[in-house]
């Protein structure tokens, strides 16, 4: 049963609620401090340490590796996030940790540590849905009261594991209602990268060549755009890239210039297509967008020029780019909801689970 928050929060709103954050579902240790008051969400504190130049070398993370460096970085971020915010335990009143999905090892660094802060402090534990924390990374600015005015809202979720539509009815009450049938845009993006010898990770690197030119002599497929449900396959896009590789003796830099750019294009006109499809289909008041892909410029500036368009009564919320990657301040902040209905883990039972769906 979805845990749906009916209390007005302007009610909470009287006492300041300080929640220490963690977030280590991948390769990032990530640890924040943020006090919910006045309306309100302030970050005291939000520090993010990368793995990304470490697994680059081998082309993709690593999991034990991954597990071995945020075990030596966790207390640190945790001390220094604490420093930082100019608090101690004392302020703290609630943990929260991404308790899935992700890398199992990975998350074990992270709930372990959470649970026995928790322990230790005395403090409740709340376990966050990472993909939860992506459906909010828009919101994080807004006016706490003025957020339940936002819903029915849908929420795109694009990243590295996961490509979802997510129908956001209220707090803690979503529905999936599509997404990939295959990879993921994130994944896409660096299997594109790596059959033209760009490097780890691709999105970055594809994006950046994308910019340098606005034109493109190649043409890549837009495979399901006009099916009616609202499921994605990005399998087809990659495959068609490796067979117009294998047309060439040699690709030429400007040659993956135009090709990254028509990438590009093809990816976000499929993402924004079946986005506002489904915006239009559930009536929704907002459209979220959420995840490392939700820093790509190209998806940002269509999601919102052709919602504007075609649906001009809907308000499109976009992540600052320094939430769309892995983060605690997107872990944080649902947190507060999952308090405000006294959503507790239990720390002996609770256990991280790397397939955990939010809806």
């Amino acid at each position: 049963m979805p845990v749906i928050y009916n209390k007005p929060i302007i009610e909470a709103m009287t006492k300041p609620i300080t929640i220490l954050a963690i977030e280590s579902s991948c390769d990032e240790t990530a640890v924040a401090v943020l006090t919910f008051q006045a309306d309100q969400t302030m970050i005291l504190s939000d520090l993010v340490s990368s793995q990304v130049k470490t697994h680059a070398k081998y082309g993709g993370v690593i999991p034990e590796v991954a597990a071995r460096m945020h075990i030596k970085q966790i207390i640190p971020i945790v001390d220094t996030a604490m420093t930082e915010a100019a608090v101690n335990s004392d302020l703290i009143d609630a943990i929260a940790v991404t308790g899935g999905p992700g890398l199992i090892p990975s998350l074990l660094v992270g709930v372990e540590t959470a649970k026995s802060l928790s322990f230790v402090w005395q403090k409740p534990l709340i376990k966050v849905n990472h993909i939860e924390g992506h459906v909010f990374s828009s919101l994080i600015n807004e006016k706490l009261s003025r957020l339940p005015e936002l819903f029915p809202a849908l929420c795109l979720v694009v990243s590295g594991g996961h490509t979802d539509l997510i129908l956001v009815k209220n707090f803690g009450d979503y529905e999936r209602v599509g997404g990939t049938r295959d990879d993921a845009v994130g994944e896409a993006y660096d299997k594109v990268a790596k059959m033209m010898a760009l490097g780890y990770p691709g999105g970055p690197i594809i994006s950046k060549l994308a910019s340098e030119v606005n034109l493109s002599q190649f043409e890549l497929p837009r495979p399901m755009i006009d099916s009616k449900d609202f499921d994605m396959s990005f399998s087809g896009i990659k495959t068609s890239v490796l067979y117009t590789l294998k047309k060439y003796s040699a690709v030429t830099d400007q040659m993956k210039r135009e090709i990254s750019f028509e990438f590009e294009q093809a990816v976000s006109d499929v993402l924004v297509s079946k986005t506002l499809k489904a915006a239009k289909q559930f009536r929704v008041k907002t459209i979220l967008l959420g995840g490392g892909v939700a820093a790509n410029k190209t998806l940002r500036e269509k999601l919102q020029s052709h919602a504007a368009a075609l649906l001009p009564d809907v308000s499109v919320k976009i992540p600052e780019i320094k939430y769309t990657g892995d983060n605690a301040v997107m872990i944080g902040f649902p947190a507060y909801f999952h308090f405000l209905a006294k959503n507790f883990a239990e720390i002996k039972g609770f256990r991280p689970d790397p397939n955990w769906e939010l809806t």
